[in-house]
Formats: C-alpha cells, structure tokens, sequence
C-alpha cells in the first residue's frame, strides 16, 4: 500500500478533514439542507390569532420544501410570535444556541409586526445571515377588524428598521404573498441560493495544485483579496502529487477502487489500461489531499506538464469531482473554481468551466462554448473518454488520454465569472443567464452551442471590465440568488447581465 501524502494534523496525529468534506465523500450529491431561524412579528392591537394561525402555515410550508427550522417553541410568547422586549431577548437567545447551524433567517408577518422587535432579535442575536422579508396578504372579504392583518404596512415599517439598524435583507418578489402559492416557493428556492453560497464562501478552502501556466497570465488572481473575503487558497506543488503516485502500487485498494469508478462513469473501451491506472493514480491522490487539507473544491495544473512528465490528462479525475459537487477547474484558475463553487452552491447541482469560444456564424446573440474537457458528465446528452487532441501534437496522443468528450445537452444555464480586481482592491463578478440550443456543431473536446439575450453587450463588459476568458457555468436558473448573495451580502462589486449595472455597497445596511 503506498504511504499517504503529508498532512495537517493535531498532536493525536489525527488528520485535519473538514466535515462538510467527509459528509461530501460519503453520501455524494445535494448538500444538508437549509436550516432557517423563523421570526413570527406580532403587534398587539391587530389580530394575534394570525400570528398562531401563520406560524402554522409558514412552518408547513418550509417543512415540505426540506428547510430545517429553529424557532421559539410556541408556548415560549403569545402565539408563538416575537413583539416585547422580552420576546425579543428571549427569541435572541435561542438564536444564538443554535448559531452554527442556522445559514439564514425568515421573518414572517402574519399581522403589522413589531418592527422593533424584529429589528432587535436580530441585533441581539449576532447573526450575520441572509435575511429574507415576507408579508401575508389581506384578503378583500376579511377587512373589519377582527382579521384585518395590514401586513402590506408593517412589511415597510419592519425594513425601515432593518435599515436603520444596519441589517441587510432580501425582498419576496411580491410585496405580500401567500406562503403557499408558486411564488413563495421560487422565493424561498432563491433565498436557499443565497443562504448557501455566502454560508459556503465566508469559509471556503480551495486548492491550488501546480504553478499557474506561463502562458496564462490571465489566470492570475490575488490570494490576499479572497482571504479577506474568508476563502482560504492551499497550494501544492506538482512534484509532490506526482511524488505521492509514484509510491502507490498498482494493486493498491484505494487505485482499484478508483479505477472501477472511473469505469462506472464513463465509456472508456477505446483507452489503453495503462492510461487508465496512471487516471486511477492521480485521482487517488487528488482525493488525499483534498481530504487531508479539508478542501471545498480544486484547480488543477495542466498545460502541459501532468501530460508531458506523468503522460495523462487530468481531465477525467476533475470531471467526477465536479460531478459529485467538489468543483474543480483546469490551467490552475482558483478565481474560476469560486466561480464554479457559486453556481454549484446556488444551484446544489454541478459546474463545469468553460471557454467563451467562438462566434456562431452571423447570429449576434448565440456563440460557442468550449473545454478540452472536464466538464461534470451531467453536463452532456452522451460523453466518453478519449484523448486531448489540443495538446496531442505536442506531447504525443499517447500522453494525453483522460478527456471526456462530448456536445452539451441543451436547456437553461446560468454562466459567472468571479476575478480578483487588484488595481481596484475589490472582488468583482458578472452573472446572467441563456440556453444552450440543439444548433447544428462539430467539434472535438466539450463544447455546446448557447443563446444568451444582448450576447453583444455582454462580451463588451467582459472585455472593458478586463474579465478572463473562462466562464462557469451551471444548468439551473440561479442568476438573481448569485446577484444578491455576492452583492449584498458578500459586498462584492457585481453585474448582472440583462439589467442596469449596480454595486451593492458592503458597508450599507441595504
């Protein structure tokens, strides 16, 4: 059995494996779900039977979404929802014992709310979440006094006080709405997007094995400015990974292992067995020091020096990675693989890296995308393995087999770019959203056809803005909880393509 790479560990020489990390590895797919805090506001001189009635209703709906709850057990307040001092003390409290768990808060107005209340759970508490605002409707029958909740009213008061107090907030598309209708659930799918991602990005450790490409300047990002922003970078030379192979054995359980899984995911019937243990080796190792470092995702070195000195392209291994949400990009692009691991938070599904490519023919608003590749095997209608016909005529094909190939299957994508801005001391990203299309295309490595709307505006910003080339991409609708979650909450400077540039300020209660 070869020895495993180094590691960080404590005096029990135990090694350091973050647990989002090895929940991941053993059950891979969607992460836990969103757990909420749940404020219920009240004011005293409108019906509190809507608090008990609503509260019953909010906490049903989140139930079959799959949200977890933490909220004050009803008989802790009148009716279970928050209005004095002391409501809000006590409601706080419980907050805080559940700090760790909780990734963002609703508040939930069943009548006019206390905005005082509300604005001051959320102080006391320390929370530094997604908030989202949510009012029930009047009915146009139910107006006498009795059950008339002026909800409609209280919801700007509340956020009037949210403002003051310096907490941020997000907004239901409706002013007021039903929490069982469509509405409400895009609302609250949108605000889980959100939640995840500045839950995930506040501590995220990503990888970065291999030197950046000389030849890749573009992919030069600033290490400082993602850890302030809490995105720690771990570096590991090539020489070790390839160090670490070369003192694993053929029969090793782990390389079996890994090799059966390479053959469950993909067709490789046109690759020679060598090729594929020297994917199983690489692999192995790649999941070492992902586990032992505690990473979130990976960028990997590959121009050309894995193919030129170990004789594989590390497509494939990158490829089930993403597959199974550990996002990781190729040419040692960490400012990309923040880009994948926004999309594949907001989305709970896959991203893959793309290139912005080609034009297509005349039509302004389609394009081609493109990777060598080693895009998540969800990406495509029918994949395979087969060899890098790029670097091919460099190194030899028999250096370069490992890419999964194939054309992207179409239907709705949402695309993103994170760069780290130097000159301007600021992280700065675009989101929007397209389609790939079923467009005639041929071509070798990944590729798709895409229609995005004022195609011809967005490839203007990226070139003036300075943004790289790549682009991430996931196969989901997700552009506004990217929009609002680096924006908002995460203070970062961010377009969204579609609509009039906006900067949320990180320093602005809204």
């Amino acid at each position: 059995m070869g020895s495993r790479p180094d590691v960080e560990s404590g005096p029990d020489q135990t090694p350091f494996i973050g647990a989002d990390i090895a929940r991941r590895r053993e059950q891979p797919g969607p992460r836990r779900p969103v757990t909420l805090a749940v404020i219920v506001g009240n004011r005293g001189f409108f019906p509190d039977h809507l608090c008990a009635s609503g509260r019953k209703k909010i906490l049903d709906v989140l139930e079959r979404q799959g949200f977890h709850v933490v909220i004050t057990p009803e008989d802790a307040t009148n009716n279970g929802a928050i209005e004095s001092l002391e409501e809000a003390q006590r409601c706080a409290e419980h907050f805080k014992r559940h700090r760790d768990e909780i990734d963002g808060v609703l508040v939930t107005l069943p009548n006019f709310g206390d905005e005082r209340a509300i604005a001051n759970t959320l102080r006391w508490s320390g929370l530094d979440v997604p908030v989202l605002m949510h009012a029930f409707p009047d009915s146009i029958g139910r107006m006498a006094i009795d059950s008339r909740r002026d909800s409609f009213c209280g919801k700007m008061s509340a956020c009037n006080n949210l403002r003051q107090y310096g907490i941020k907030y997000s907004l239901t598309s409706h002013h007021t709405v039903d929490p069982d209708t469509p509405s409400f659930a895009a609302d609250l799918a949108r605000f889980a997007g959100i939640c995840r991602i500045t839950r995930s990005i506040r501590r995220a450790r990503l990888g970065q094995i291999g030197a950046r490409p000389a030849a890749f300047n573009t992919v030069r990002y600033s290490e400082k400015l993602l850890e302030r922003a809490g995105i720690t970078v771990e570096t590991l030379d090539l020489s070790e990974l390839l160090g670490w192979i070369g003192r694993m054995g053929d029969d090793d359980p782990p390389v079996k292992s890994k090799l059966d899984a390479i053959g469950d995911y993909t067709s490789v019937d046109t690759v020679p067995r060598d090729a594929l243990l020297r994917m199983a080796k690489l692999g192995v190792a790649l999941d070492q020091f992902i586990d032992n470092r505690g990473l979130d995702a990976t960028a990997v070195q590959c121009w050309t020096a894995i193919e030129e000195f170990y004789g594989v392209v590390p497509c494939t291994a990158m490829s089930m990675m993403s597959d199974r949400l550990m996002a990781s990009a190729c040419e040692a692009d960490i400012a990309g693989v923040v880009s994948m691991f926004v999309l594949q938070e907001a989305a709970a599904s896959p991203a893959a890296l793309l290139d912005w490519n080609n034009n297509y023919g005349s039509e302004l608003d389609k394009g081609v995308v493109f990777h060598c590749s080693n895009l998540p095997k969800s990406f495509f209608a029918e994949q395979r393995m087969d060899y890098q016909e790029i670097i091919a005529g460099t190194v030899g094909r028999e250096n370069t087999y490992g890419t999964i190939v194939g054309r992207i299957a179409p239907g709705p994508f949402t695309f993103a770019r994170v760069t780290t801005d130097d000159l301007r001391g600021e992280i700065a990203a675009y989101v929007g959203e397209g389609r790939f299309t079923n467009d005639v295309m041929l071509s070798f490595g990944g590729y798709g056809v895409f229609r995005v709307e004022r195609l011809q505006e967005l490839l203007a910003y990226i070139c003036e803005h300075g943004f790289e080339h790549h682009v991430a991409a996931t196969r989901d609708t997700v552009a506004e909880s990217v929009h609002e979650a680096l924006g908002k909450y995460l203070g970062w400077t961010v377009h969204l393509h579609g609509t009039e540039p906006r900067q949320v300020a990180a320093d602005h209660g809204q």
